[in-house]
């Protein structure tokens, strides 16, 4: 069994692109991967993210 790998998405805010960027790959890689989303200014995770991400079937809102 191999190990999984690690991602982890860093942008400013992790308010949006990276939270839907982790979820997406989250999403797509199943257990291969260990995704995270940071930010060096981090901010609570912006609706109209939750929103888009809603309308193709994914779930961000529990991200962090």
């Amino acid at each position: 069994m191999s190990e999984r790998k690690r991602l982890l998405f860093l942008w400013t805010g992790n308010s949006a692109r990276s939270q839907m960027a982790e979820g997406l790959l989250r999403h797509e890689a199943g257990d291969r991967f260990e995704v995270f989303s940071a930010g060096t200014h981090p901010s609570r995770v912006r609706p109209e993210a939750i929103a888009v991400m809603n309308k193709i079937g994914l779930d961000i809102s529990r991200q962090r």
